[in-house]
């Protein structure tokens, strides 16, 4: 037992690392566009199917309450979330509008979608991305494996090259949580580093 938990640390530890050293000038770059948004009074919308929808949860509850700063709330909203909606929306449609609508619905010019997957291939989420893009919604794709069909489709997309579900949604949430640090560093303490 002992080595099959030390096998499961070395692996999530390593892809960790490669997905993040990888993809610092993304996150960075993410993070400006993130903040630029708030600054205008937009937000960013979230969304993903299973454990991927209790990420997009995860970390808009980050941005709406607190992360590690005491600061003002910002607007995230998790299309996961309103079960009256993505039910009717699943039964009076398809399942694969469940997002799609309410980007329809919620969503502005100048806002960002962030999408999470670890196939990269779900429908529900290439329709979303579709959908947002018209709307002149950034699109952000959090993605596994190769990154699949979605990977071509958003306007950025950070893909975990690791084929264990498991592995890739740990480095996932681990890129959101550096997301709300840097958001919160760049619109409640840059100012601050720089006197």
């Amino acid at each position: 037992m002992k080595k099959i938990i030390e096998k499961i640390l070395d692996d999530s530890l390593k892809v960790k690392e490669a997905f993040i050293r990888e993809s610092i000038p993304d996150l960075v770059l993410l993070a400006e566009k993130v903040a630029l948004a708030f600054t205008a009074d937009r937000k960013l919308l979230l969304c993903g199917n299973g454990g991927s929808a209790a990420d997009a949860q995860h970390l808009a509850a980050e941005f709406v309450n607190r992360f590690t700063l005491e600061r003002p709330p910002l607007p995230a909203i998790a299309l996961t979330t309103d079960t009256s909606v993505i039910t009717s929306i699943g039964n009076d449609y398809s399942f694969e509008q469940i997002f799609s609508k309410q980007i329809k619905a919620l969503g502005m010019e100048g806002d960002i979608l962030l999408t999470i997957t670890t196939s990269g291939n779900s429908s529900n989420l290439l329709l979303a991305a579709k959908d947002a893009k018209r709307q002149g919604i950034y699109t952000v794709g959090l993605l596994g494996k190769d990154g699949g069909e979605l990977a071509g489709l958003v306007d950025m997309a950070l893909v975990v090259k690791a084929e264990n579900t498991a592995r890739v949604q740990e480095a996932h949430i681990l890129a959101g949580h550096i997301l709300c640090h840097l958001v919160d560093y760049i619109l409640f303490q840059r100012h601050l580093s720089s006197e």
